[in-house]
């Protein structure tokens, strides 16, 4: 089993000459598209699709995910052992939800045989990233690739800050195609939501009102409900969350506990 994760979209030929490269080295190979409409250069929002999906999928899966506006420079591509699968792809914190949640062995990837030759400075999906995952899925040892590292990009943590007594700051991890903002407050860790009063300030917009499901409320209200992923998310019945508070991704967001 073989993920791809990219922002190429699928208007290009880009994705289809992955899947040609890695069909050619492993032909057996099943290949998932997880996303390939991730928004350009946004390596954040690939760790959250990957860190939603990896779980879901069985052991020694390959997941290969190509978010790269460093492609072509001194970022080294990467292997990360994790939760019994392989993540490949450029070190660039693409793969940080993962290793911020999991036991994990991270590997500079450097064994040039198993590059597609030559290698371009703008397309490492297909020479570099295609084909070792490929290898991988026929079963190659992670130890071939290369050495262990430590020095792997570890950006911030995304978990949300406590900035008061009962207070904390978090943010936007990803809008959905309904406009429904994805926050980084997890349901587990904030168990207070569900049976006390609350304030979630996004924008200028103060939200109050928890729901389990989005028939609760009339047309463009606005709530904050559990998602499937287990974060809050700050939702609109029927409307588009995102359009009525003008906020994107990254935009703080203020929960108090009364």
């Amino acid at each position: 089993m073989l993920t791809l994760t990219t922002d190429f979209g699928l208007g290009d030929h880009f994705v289809g000459v992955m899947k040609g490269v890695i069909l050619r080295i492993n032909p057996r190979a099943r290949i998932v598209d997880l996303s390939h409409e991730v928004s350009a250069y946004d390596t954040g929002e690939a760790a959250f699709l990957l860190a939603q999906a990896y779980r879901y999928f069985p052991k020694k899966t390959v997941h290969v995910a190509v978010v790269d506006p460093g492609v072509g420079s001194a970022r080294r591509p990467i292997l990360v052992e994790a939760a019994g699968q392989y993540f490949v792809g450029p070190d660039n914190g693409v793969f940080s939800m993962i290793l911020e949640r999991e036991n994990h062995t991270v590997r500079a990837i450097t064994a040039e045989r198993y590059f597609l030759k030559p290698v371009s400075n703008t397309f490492h999906g297909r020479d570099i990233f295609a084909p070792v995952g490929a290898h991988l899925s026929k079963g190659l040892a992670p130890a071939k690739l290369g050495k262990r590292i430590d020095d792997f990009l570890r950006p911030a943590s995304h978990k949300p800050v406590r900035t008061a007594r009962r207070g904390w700051t978090g943010a936007i991890l990803k809008i959905d195609r309904f406009g429904n903002l994805i926050t980084n407050f997890h349901v587990d860790d904030f168990p207070f939501i569900q049976s006390r009063p609350f304030e979630m300030q996004v924008g200028l917009r103060m939200v109050t009102r928890l729901v389990s499901h989005y028939a609760e409320c009339g047309p463009g209200e606005t709530f904050v409900i559990a998602g499937s992923s287990g974060y809050l998310e700050v939702s609109a019945s029927q409307a588009s969350a995102a359009k009525i508070l003008g906020c994107g991704v990254g935009a703080p967001v203020e929960l108090r506990e009364f």
